[in-house]
């Protein structure tokens, strides 16, 4: 499916090209996201990559699924998009590790803490992958802007990707579309079997 120009590397595992798309709509303050997630890392793109079996055949699209619900998810998705515009090539990192610390953004955990030390929290995560000489840029994408309620730098990008989700009728996360279709079979607690099963099955090229 399509992605705007900004986000297009949103691609995280296999070809850009491929015939086949996964489009994944992850919360980072999910855990079934980041189970996902961790799926994709460890079991989807060795498949999908360079030597893989189904290389060039099937790429994977991340889609940010942001769920109100969660107080702060929000700003995490704010914080991905950020780095998504300083360091393209380090947002899967970023997402990742992320979820590696989703528990301190969860929402009792976050009750306490004010919008500026949310993003402070994510800036020094931001650091650890992009490094500490592009924290400055990072924190600037997160800044408040123009009006007082104009949002911050990537608020157009993240207003993209709700629409994009409201549009497609996807309310929450993991939520996987398989050729732009909403897959319900495919489940958040499969293993290397259940996806090897569904590719032979789905893949015709």
């Amino acid at each position: 499916m399509a992605l705007q120009p900004s986000l297009r590397s949103l691609v995280v595992a296999g070809t850009r090209h491929s015939p086949h798309t996964l489009d994944v709509f992850l919360d980072f303050v999910c855990p079934y996201s980041k189970k996902m997630a961790f799926a994709i890392e460890t079991i989807l793109d060795p498949l999908l990559g360079e030597g893989g079996r189904y290389n060039g055949k099937v790429h994977i699209i991340f889609r940010p699924q942001v769920q109100p619900w969660h107080a702060s998810s929000t700003f995490t998705h704010e914080a991905a998009l950020a780095v998504l515009r300083i360091a393209p090539d380090k947002f899967w990192a970023f997402a990742l590790a992320l979820f590696r610390k989703q528990e301190e953004f969860f929402d009792i955990p976050s009750s306490v803490l004010t919008p500026v030390q949310i993003r402070a929290k994510l800036a020094i995560i931001a650091g650890t992958v992009i490094g500490i000489n592009k924290v400055p840029q990072f924190e600037a994408l997160l800044t408040l802007i123009s009006t007082p309620n104009g949002g911050v730098s990537v608020t157009d990008d993240l207003k993209y990707t709700v629409k994009f989700s409201r549009q497609n009728g996807i309310h929450v996360s993991p939520t996987v579309l398989w050729d732009g279709l909403v897959a319900n079979e495919i489940s958040s607690s499969w293993g290397e079997v259940e996806w090897i099963d569904f590719l032979e099955k789905n893949v015709v090229v």
